[in-house]
């Protein structure tokens, strides 16, 4: 990260405005006294975690953020899986568009889709109910499995469920495309926990395509919701604000995917810094989801199930970006309790973000004994987007390098960090 000349000038100005002392600044933020004043001589570059929890305490409004010109480092989105294998180990298998269009979705919308009754839900017959199963089952394993493993067992399901709509007769031909669009979103998900963007940006343009063939045109808004959560591992504030209200413009859009997509709003403004505007997007996401579970019906449901407050478990995540990382432990704390013990992927994510915000609020041991546990699990279950949040809280320990349980963590963080098997 490269500041602005008056980066430093500017700290300190704001610091005397707020009546810290460096001595009293440094132990609110957790950082060295020396090191602040380096940072505000201009003398070294400092950390977003830094610049974020400044304008957090000092009460800038995002001043110091705007004044930096922030580069931040960007998680791999080459077309390397996620041992840093070519893309080609991944052995992605895409639809053939132009295929199902001509000879699935164009009959099955002339010829079925305007018969009224013939949009039955995914249940209801053998075939149908242990098709659901396997959407279940294999959701299970992405918890507890290397993605990149997972991938091709998905392509499978994918192509199995595709070819049995020509075969099927007309009434099962809408709910095995709808299952069908599932299967394929599930994969774009992994794909990006392999580490492939390219590879879930394509899955998820099939699951639209498929939805829609099947008479739901609402997955395409929560394609907004999967780009934007590429766009936010990207660090892109902007974007993932831009893509996340495209995903609410449609006043049509079911609450659930519109509950998903302000949780993902208020991520953006949190990066962005501007929290106000983040809590009512998290209020909107709260009011939207609590509707959805009053609404829930039969099939899949888009999105995590693994948390029981979807908006509190991003809220605490928000606060973190925010610079309040006291508020988030605390928050995190709460809600990570309340997700299965089987849900190690998901259990990992927010787990290492509560690490990395105790770690930020000075609680050092108690971020390491979390970390321990978790990076354990990490190398059975391994993400990309985990891995970000592991080279953060890497760095943020980094600073307490003497630290006995720092020095114990370190084989653990460096084996979860370790580079890239071709």
């Amino acid at each position: 990260m490269s500041t602005s000349p008056e980066w430093g000038p500017e700290l300190r100005r704001l610091r005397h405005q707020a009546g810290y002392t460096l001595t009293e600044l440094a132990l609110t933020v957790n950082y060295s006294k020396g090191y602040l004043s380096k940072m505000e001589r201009g003398k070294g570059r400092p950390s977003p975690e830094l610049i974020h929890r400044l304008d957090a305490l000092l009460r800038t409004g995002g001043a110091l953020r705007k004044l930096a010109e922030t580069s931040l480092p960007r998680p791999n989105t080459s077309s390397e899986g996620p041992n840093g294998g070519p893309e080609a180990n991944l052995r992605h298998w895409e639809l053939d568009r132009r295929d199902i269009l001509e000879s699935v979705a164009a009959p099955l919308i002339d010829k079925v889709l305007k018969r009224p009754g013939n949009a039955t839900a995914a249940t209801g017959t053998p075939l149908l109910d242990a098709l659901a199963t396997q959407l279940d089952q294999s959701r299970r394993l992405g918890q507890c499995s290397d993605p990149a493993v997972l991938l091709p067992v998905l392509e499978s399901q994918t192509r199995d469920v595709v070819g049995l709509v020509s075969r099927a007769d007309a009434r099962h031909r809408i709910p095995l495309l709808l299952l069908a669009s599932r299967f394929a979103e599930f994969a774009g998900w992994m794909a990006q926990e392999a580490g492939n963007t390219r590879t879930a940006l394509s899955w998820t343009a099939d699951a639209v395509l498929l939805a829609e063939a099947g008479g739901d045109q609402h997955l395409a808004s929560y394609a907004f919701v999967r780009r934007a959560l590429i766009t936010f591992y990207d660090n892109d504030a902007s974007a993932t604000i831009g893509l996340a209200a495209r995903a609410q413009s449609n006043g049509r859009v079911p609450p659930r995917i519109r509950g998903l997509a302000a949780q993902r709003e208020a991520q953006g403004h949190a990066l962005a810094g501007d929290e106000l505007a983040c809590m009512r997007a998290l209020e909107r996401a709260r009011r939207s989801l609590a509707s959805a579970a009053e609404e829930a019906g039969p099939g899949p449901v888009i999105g995590t199930t693994n948390l029981p407050d979807p908006a509190a478990m991003v809220t605490g995540w928000c606060l973190y970006d925010l610079g309040s990382p006291r508020e988030a432990a605390q928050v995190l704390d709460r809600e990570f309790s309340g997700i299965p013990s089987g849900a190690l992927r998901t259990r990992t994510r927010y787990g290492i973000r509560r690490a990395l915000a105790h770690a930020a609020s000075g609680e050092i041991e108690h971020s390491c004994a979390i970390a321990q546990e978790l990076l354990d699990v990490g190398v059975a279950a391994p993400s990309a987007t985990v891995r970000t949040d592991i080279r953060r809280l890497a760095a943020e320990l980094g600073r307490f390098r003497t630290h006995r349980a720092v020095r114990d963590l370190q084989p653990a963080l460096a084996w979860a960090l370790r580079p890239a098997r071709i």
